[in-house]
């Protein structure tokens, strides 16, 4: 097969799925992982997707999911920046929600050695904190999704309800100022909703990339959260609308 045969194929897949890693393509396309890692290479050059290790991924479209392994490597410096802005807002002896974006799981790194009770939907932050005498935490249970390495479902739902925390950090997959927080996972949307309804305060954490941009299931409005944290500044568009609904941006400064 030639290369712009299984570039075609790649675009086809990518334009289904969202998202593939180069393992999948290998297998798929009988060829190694280096004759992959140039096809991808070369489409990125062209701008048809965005590389990340271990494979690719594109924004376009409103069920636009993508899978934890491919995003926990992607936008890691503004993840980092997000996640230190964070921590000027937890004290010790807060009671702290992360969910289980790649985000949030820089967050818990951030505040690992704080004086917590954390209570996460996220298997990657349960195990990170598992060992932290210092940290008092609760995972909601629930059904476990391979794909956002997360619990969902009713089990998680009814966990949250359990709970009122002092705190929220949720992200999600979209924000635009006409149609305001959304995601392209159901279940994920599900639990976010819940969880903003049992915080005290709710912060949205989202990289730039996340920004003028719609998926397919709504979270929750403007009005229902207390400030967003970015990484970068926000034009005053963004500022301006914001402030009608109460909600502080902490972008760069």
């Amino acid at each position: 097969m030639l290369s712009i045969e299984r570039q075609n194929g790649i675009k086809e897949i990518l334009a289904e799925k969202k998202s593939v890693t180069v393992a999948e393509l290998s297998k798929l396309f009988n060829v190694t992982e280096e004759t992959i890692r140039r096809d991808l290479n070369s489409m990125e050059k062209e701008g048809l997707l965005i590389r990340t290790y271990g494979g690719a991924f594109i924004q376009e479209g409103t069920l636009n999911e993508i899978d934890y392994s491919l995003r926990e490597a992607n936008h890691v410096k503004s993840k980092k920046t997000i996640s230190e802005k964070c921590t000027k807002f937890i004290q010790n002896g807060d009671s702290v929600f992360l969910d289980s974006s790649t985000t949030a799981a820089y967050v818990a790194k951030a505040i690992s050695k704080m004086k917590l009770t954390v209570l996460t939907d996220s298997l990657k932050i349960i195990s990170m904190l598992s060992n932290c005498d210092n940290i008092k935490l609760i995972g909601t249970g629930g059904e476990f999704s391979q794909r956002s390495m997360s619990f969902i479902g009713p089990g998680a739902i009814n966990s949250i309800k359990q709970y009122y925390v002092d705190i929220a950090f949720i992200s999600c997959r979209s924000i635009s100022l006409d149609n305001q927080i959304t995601d392209s996972n159901e279940y994920l949307a599900e639990v976010r909703r819940h969880v903003i309804e049992r915080a005290d305060r709710t912060f949205v954490i989202a990289d730039f990339s996340k920004f003028g941009r719609t998926s397919f299931y709504h979270i929750c409005n403007f009005q229902q959260i207390d400030s967003i944290i970015t990484d970068k500044t926000l034009d005053e568009n963004w500022h301006t609308t914001l402030a009608k609904y109460n909600v502080k941006i902490y972008d760069e400064e």
